[in-house]
């Protein structure tokens, strides 16, 4: 039986890798995209070298024509795609006063605009085939309007939760599920760098469980919305928080 392809969207680094890696590990055939087209052939070469199953692309989420290329790409090279993870994001940490338009329009134009349009594009694809699984990685900065990160950064994450429903009622009658998940701080190089490893220490006692997320669980959380058990779940923000957001 052929392998299920799933598109993962900044997927050379970070959480998109560790999504990369376990959707890989689950018997995906991945597609890692990113605008560090370099990175992502080299994780798809360190997944699978003959590069059957993983296979790196450039891509700019924010170029709604580079979107369309991706699709038309990964279909040449490993038929429909049956998964998509919005991951792509940009991260900036600025006072809410100081940041410019053009900074707002950068961080929207990937983190919102881009995953609007992958769900649109992919969404597209997904429903004529009756199948799909879309994950969009959302933020805590989205529900409790952001701590560390910038004001733009959270009202872009805010958006992606909402697309997330808009999309889930559009294509839930087609088979294809809409789904987010919802991070707070994990423990990554991003999240060090932004805190400080200074104030690393006073900030995990912040967190009612003490300690940062892993980056691993969230792409196990991520797989498993991805499944084709899933189906009953659409429309649906998964929080992995440490308990700094309770709903």
């Amino acid at each position: 039986m052929p392998a299920v392809t799933a598109v993962v969207t900044g997927g050379a680094g970070g959480l998109g890798a560790a999504i990369a890696r376990r959707l890989h590990a689950d018997g995906h055939a991945v597609a890692i995209a990113d605008v560090d087209g370099t990175g992502a052939r080299e994780l798809a070469t360190a997944l699978d070298p003959g590069g059957g199953t993983a296979r790196g692309y450039t891509a700019d989420v924010a170029d709604r024509e580079a979107l369309a290329g991706l699709l038309d790409a990964v279909l040449a090279d490993f038929g429909p795609v049956r998964v998509l993870v919005n991951n792509a994001a940009r991260t900036q940490a600025k006072p809410l006063f100081e940041i410019t338009p053009e900074e707002l329009d950068a961080v929207m134009a990937v983190n919102f605009t881009g995953t609007f349009h992958a769900c649109q594009v992919f969404g597209t694809h997904m429903a004529e085939q009756g199948y799909g699984r879309i994950v969009n990685v959302a933020s805590l900065a989205g529900q409790n309007g952001g701590t560390a990160t910038g004001g733009h950064y959270a009202s872009s994450k805010g958006a992606v939760m909402s697309a997330t429903k808009v999309f889930a009622r559009e294509l839930a009658a087609r088979g294809v599920t809409v789904n987010a998940v919802s991070p707070g701080p994990q423990d990554s190089p991003m999240v060090r760098d932004i805190v400080g490893e200074q104030n690393l220490g006073a900030f995990q006692r912040t967190i009612p469980v003490g300690r940062l997320g892993d980056p691993a669980f969230v792409a196990d959380v991520v797989a498993l919305l991805a499944s084709p058990g899933a189906h009953s779940v659409t429309g649906a923000c998964w929080d992995i928080n440490g308990g700094l957001h309770m709903r």
